[in-house]
């Protein structure tokens, strides 16, 4: 794997505990050290924090939240005094204009002739003042770093010239190493297994996959397990004791403790946002369910290995459920094809790749 020839600095709202793998990986790429600068999320957000790094250097950022909903912006006054104490040669930064610190961040790195990449999900539509803020914040980039195809497509649209935009579809787990695991061609001796493992949250819609389920024909009717916790799951054990009582509701399980759940399921599903356990999944060979997000499922949902729910609604998700328990030998070719993507396109060694690239090339041909 190539190398980045300089001290790299990388800006964080928060440091969730899914993203601390690619972290440490990326530091593996930084001789010269990986500082990582963060802040806490606010308590309704239930975000689990993590910032035992063990390869990169954290730096706590006294995040500052204001307001909220379409108004919320985002203080980090720390910020330049960390850059003076780590004295980055290139920094990454979320390409998110609401936060209120970062411009003055740029400015620092530019006097110095540094680059500045922006890292983010795209351009999404929003009201007329905040398209003009995102529009000069972007311009004052370097490169930009998406998540997804559609990201970039829509970083090139808002004026980005297609060399300084890096795809790295946004991953949650390495390359697997472990062969496919081999499933059994028919329902015979069991009923199919959907899986889903998440926070239950409202938006993940678990009252729409419980009532789907319900409303499948009676040979169909799948066993559903449920791993998490969060503060749906009472609403949710209830729903289930009233119209599918199949379903079992398990505590949150991590690592290892999900091998045997992924090995008995057949289908995972996620009809809701969010949800990098879908990645999880698709290395243990399972095709997917998923309902449409933020675009970074298109590089992981394609006709060979899943489905992407056309719209949240029951009958929708009904529909899609007795196309995908149907054929159990359709569902062990889509699980292979799941588990190709996740090996050789989709994974932290292949996301760590892009952010190198992108930070050499900045590197390469100075834009300032």
């Amino acid at each position: 794997m190539n190398q980045i020839p300089v001290c790299l600095g990388l800006q964080q709202r928060v440091l969730p505990e899914y993203r601390a793998p690619f972290f440490e990986l990326l530091a593996e790429s930084c001789p010269k050290g990986l500082g990582v600068f963060a802040g806490k999320a606010r308590p309704q957000e239930a975000i689990t924090s993590f910032t035992a790094l063990q390869k990169a250097v954290y730096f706590p950022a006294n995040n500052k939240h204001l307001f909220s909903g379409t108004l919320y912006g985002l203080l980090q006054p720390s910020f330049l005094d960390w850059l003076e104490i780590w004295q980055p040669g290139a920094l990454i930064v979320e390409a998110n204009p609401r936060y209120l610190s970062t411009p003055a961040a740029v400015r620092w790195m530019h006097h110095r002739s540094r680059p500045v990449i922006g890292w983010g999900l795209g351009v999404p539509a929003t009201n007329k003042i905040e398209t003009a803020l995102r529009g000069s914040f972007l311009h004052s980039l370097d490169a930009v770093i998406a998540y997804s195809r559609t990201g970039a497509e829509q970083y090139i649209a808002a004026g980005f010239a297609p060399e300084k935009v890096f795809i790295a579809a946004n991953a949650a787990v390495s390359r697997p190493k472990q062969p496919p695991f081999e499933r059994p061609d028919s329902f015979t001796n069991h009923r199919p297994t959907i899986l889903f493992v998440g926070r239950l949250q409202a938006r993940k819609r678990l009252d729409i996959l419980l009532k789907a389920c319900a409303a499948m024909p009676y040979a169909l009717r799948p066993r559903l397990i449920i791993i998490g916790d969060g503060p749906e799951r009472e609403p949710m054990q209830l729903l289930a004791e009233d119209i599918y009582p199949l379903a079992e509701f398990i505590s949150a399980r991590h690592g290892a403790e999900l091998e045997p759940y992924y090995e008995a399921a057949d289908l995972f599903v996620l009809p809701g946002t969010g949800g990098l356990a879908v990645q999880q999944a698709m290395a243990h060979a399972l095709p997917v369910l998923v309902g449409e997000a933020d675009g970074t499922q298109t590089e992981l949902l394609r006709a060979e290995n899943g489905w992407l729910l056309p719209e949240a609604s029951v009958s929708a998700l009904t529909e899609t459920l007795r196309q995908a328990l149907s054929s159990p030998a359709k569902l062990r070719q889509m699980g292979l094809a799941s588990y190709r993507i996740v090996r050789e396109e989709v994974n932290l060694e292949k996301m760590v790749a892009v952010f190198v690239e992108a930070v050499n090339f900045t590197l390469a041909h100075p834009m300032r």
